[in-house]
């Protein structure tokens, strides 16, 4: 079994196992779906699953709803999910996927790691307004358009996490154009490139 780096730290052995089946579903249902690129399956504990939860290692220990945008591979929100039933139990988890084959692969992969997020079939800007305290979303789009689709389900003093690459500053630049916001950032612990945009009190220019 792959060691529990740090994203893991603190979390119990049944967690890891069952963020390696979630691993093993990735595999299996990969060459059907196209969940992530297949360039990264092979390093798929460090590119999706340890990249993933290190968002949650992020997130306010008080935060107690989630809610992943364009959840596809279920990347970080399944993650999320995984953890949040060992160190956060009270916690609700929603994923938010438009396409229903990924969906489907949610929903069963859910159901086979014993978790109950809840799973809306639905494009991200239709979708009922969420009010989370933590809002995340993964390869998804471009800061501003990010903003513009998190601000919608983001509740009152609600924090957004975004994976980003070695881009990000020009990202930032131009989403200020049209947003107010808090920005922190944290260095990726799985890519040296990479960074977790941290963003607070998000408001429209």
């Amino acid at each position: 079994m792959k060691e529990a780096k740090a994203p893991l730290a603190g979390v119990s052995r049944e967690t890891v196992e069952r963020l390696h089946r979630l691993e093993a579903l990735l595999h299996k249902w990969n060459p059907a779906i196209n969940l992530v690129s297949r360039s990264t399956l092979a390093n798929a504990w460090d590119r999706h699953i340890l990249d993933s939860a290190q968002l949650f290692t992020l997130s306010p220990a008080e935060a107690m709803s989630w809610v992943d945008l364009g959840s596809g591979g279920g990347f970080p929100g399944l993650v999320v999910a995984c953890l949040a039933a060992d160190l956060r139990p009270g916690m609700t988890v929603t994923l938010i996927e438009s396409d229903r084959r990924k969906a489907t692969f949610l929903q069963q992969a859910a159901r086979d790691l014993g978790l109950k997020p809840s799973i809306i079939v639905q494009r991200i800007e239709e979708a009922t307004p969420q009010g989370a305290s933590v809002v995340s979303a993964r390869a998804l789009a471009g800061l501003p358009l990010l903003l513009s689709l998190a601000h919608r389900h983001l509740g009152a003093g609600g924090l957004c996490l975004f994976p980003k690459g070695a881009n990000w500053r020009e990202e930032v630049e131009a989403a200020r154009k049209d947003w107010h916001f808090d920005l922190a950032t944290h260095p990726s612990e799985t890519d040296p490139m990479a960074v977790i945009l941290a963003v607070k009190a998000l408001s429209h220019v």
